[in-house]
């Protein structure tokens, strides 16, 4: 039995809004959307890799808010782990600079009008239930 490799998911949210991000690669994820994130490193703790992966992915500083409840199965051996997030004071606007090529803000009447990935959809539903106040 192999060991899971996570990788994390940030509901990233903005006033109310969720950011989606939409895969450009590989070629069967592409065009579909996601939360953004990426997998943990050796030795890197979850939200330490969160805080990371936004930043490489998107150029934004964000904190971890808090973990979001539950776990979905991702390809052997990844699981996603989803925490919920929020940009730091003064931190650029997300843009897509790996593995994404477009993103969008997303309010509470418009979070299903994209395609998101379908190991995503019932992260994105928990993420829901769980995010941060607007400030």
């Amino acid at each position: 039995m192999t060991a899971d490799v996570t990788v994390v998911g940030a509901a990233l949210f903005d006033e109310g809004r969720l950011l989606a991000a939409r895969r450009s690669a590989p070629p069967e994820l592409a065009g579909r959307w996601e939360l953004p994130g990426g997998k943990v490193e050796k030795g890197e703790a979850p939200e330490q890799a969160l805080v990371r992966e936004l930043r490489e992915e998107l150029g934004v500083e964000a904190r971890t808010v808090g973990r979001v409840p539950g776990e979905w199965p991702l390809r052997e051996p990844y699981v996603l782990r989803v925490w919920t997030a929020l940009l730091e004071p003064g931190s650029p606007a997300p843009e897509p600079l790996q593995d994404h090529d477009v993103l969008r803000w997303l309010s509470p009447g418009e979070i299903w009008d994209v395609d998101w990935l379908d190991q995503d959809v019932p992260a994105v539903r928990e993420a829901l239930e769980h995010r941060p106040a607007a400030r």
